[in-house]
């Protein structure tokens, strides 16, 4: 650790780990209790979970235009308003009393949370080269599933054991956020894992022909996603009759994996490339949703609950690094906002009609369309090669960087005048 801290990268590394374990605390110690609270002291119906599920992507649905207006903030700044935003968020669910009056919250905490989602990645990625983009934010998902595994272990001792009720415990979750926000207000300026004096400079808004299939995939994961999370614990829930302690041993199941499956996962992006990963994991994510639709058995459906959450940092760290091998540096950060946005123009749109479908038909419905939108990944996925769809940006920075390397080789390896010290 005392080694770590000498170097910027180190630094950078060591503050990320912090905040990432924070709000892998915060963050999913939220989405644990929040169906229950919904379900078991606001009593929402199985559509108003659908309703509130689009009104908290709305946040992810603006998060370009977030980003475009604090485009001149730098990074570490960003992402630690962000993240007090967050917290007060978190703390302002304990005064909600319904549908209508959690609303605010839910909207607050959504601004909050998209905003992280993408500056958290791209702070990851200035911490080391292209090339190993992948083993670095699979640790970082490692360090959010410690912080995710201590909190539900906590929820689970405090609901199992009625230590305390829901408020309270939001209050908890928000002190944790604003941990989060202090460690990462320090972060230092990196590229490359190198330092720079000043933050890189960022493009306010970024649409380009050349990040095509990068929206494409954005686009397909955002509905795919949208089903699973408004309606996997709802499921679990309503149709199985889990409760909170249920909920949590089942999560801190899948947690525990996680710390050790999320390295492995991110090497294997680096090692296989973004395409065979993203398809891979798109043919498992088939499975997943189609058994857990199929199964009647609480234990078969919690199986592949757990195998989805286990396999699905593979598609935000496969289509993070391809876009960073295929884009101009400065415009990474806006083009990550640009695919969180338009991964929420279906997941705006898709809660609302899964959850009205609710009305008339089975669950298993929603998940079926589900697995239809990863098979269409999975054709997507297949048309990606980073090395030859880079935009003319990138390629014109690359050559210049072997050009730069070539010099110094050059000069590296240069006989030395005579009569001139050798160094």
């Amino acid at each position: 650790m005392r080694e770590m801290w000498r170097t910027p990268a180190g630094r950078g590394f060591i503050m990320l780990a912090v905040m990432s374990a924070a709000l892998g605390f915060a963050m999913n110690a939220h989405n644990n209790i929040q169906t229950n609270y919904f379900n078991d002291v606001l009593l929402l119906s199985g559509p108003q979970f659908g309703y509130i599920t689009a009104i908290r992507e709305i946040g992810g649905f603006v998060i370009i235009f977030l980003t475009a207006v604090f485009y001149r903030v730098s990074l570490q700044s960003l992402t630690a308003g962000a993240i007090v935003v967050l917290a007060i968020g978190y703390g302002l669910f304990s005064v909600a009393g319904g549908f209508w009056n959690v609303i605010p919250w839910v909207l607050v905490t959504s601004f909050g949370m998209h905003t992280i989602l993408q500056t958290q990645i791209a702070l990851a990625m200035t911490l080391t080269t292209a090339s190993r983009s992948g083993t670095v934010l699979g640790r970082m998902g490692a360090f959010s599933q410690g912080g995710t595994l201590t909190a539900l272990i906590m929820i689970f001792l405090i609901f199992k054991f009625d230590w305390l009720s829901y408020r309270p415990t939001f209050i908890i979750l928000a002190v944790v956020a604003f941990i989060g926000a202090v460690a990462i207000a320090r972060f230092p300026h990196l590229h490359e894992g190198e330092p720079r004096k000043m933050a890189p400079k960022r493009e306010p808004l970024v649409w380009s022909r050349h990040y095509r299939l990068y929206y494409w995939i954005c686009l397909l994961d955002g509905a795919r996603q949208q089903v699973f999370f408004s309606f996997g614990l709802w499921v679990l829930v309503n149709r199985f009759g889990m409760g909170v302690a249920d909920v949590s041993l089942v999560l801190l199941a899948v947690t525990f994996a996680g710390i050790f499956t999320s390295p492995w996962l991110g090497r294997a992006v680096d090692h296989y490339g973004e395409r065979r990963a993203l398809s891979v994991v798109n043919v498992a994510f088939i499975v997943a949703l189609g058994g857990f639709a199929l199964v009647d058995g609480v234990v078969l459906a919690c199986l592949f609950y757990c195998l989805y959450l286990l396999i699905v940092p593979v598609a935000y760290i496969g289509g993070s690094t391809y876009v960073r091998k295929i884009c101009a540096p400065q415009d990474l950060s806006a083009t990550l906002a640009m695919g969180l946005t338009v991964s929420h123009a279906t997941s705006v749109v898709v809660p609302v009609v899964a959850g009205f479908i609710l009305n008339y038909v089975g669950y298993q419905i929603p998940f079926f369309a589900a697995c239809g939108v990863a098979v269409v990944t999975f054709f997507v996925t297949l048309r990606l090669d980073p090395a030859n769809q880079r935009c003319p940006a990138r390629i014109a920075a690359d050559e210049a960087i072997t050009a730069q390397e070539t010099i110094a080789t050059a000069e590296a390896i240069a006989p030395q005048p005579a009569g001139q010290p050798t160094a």
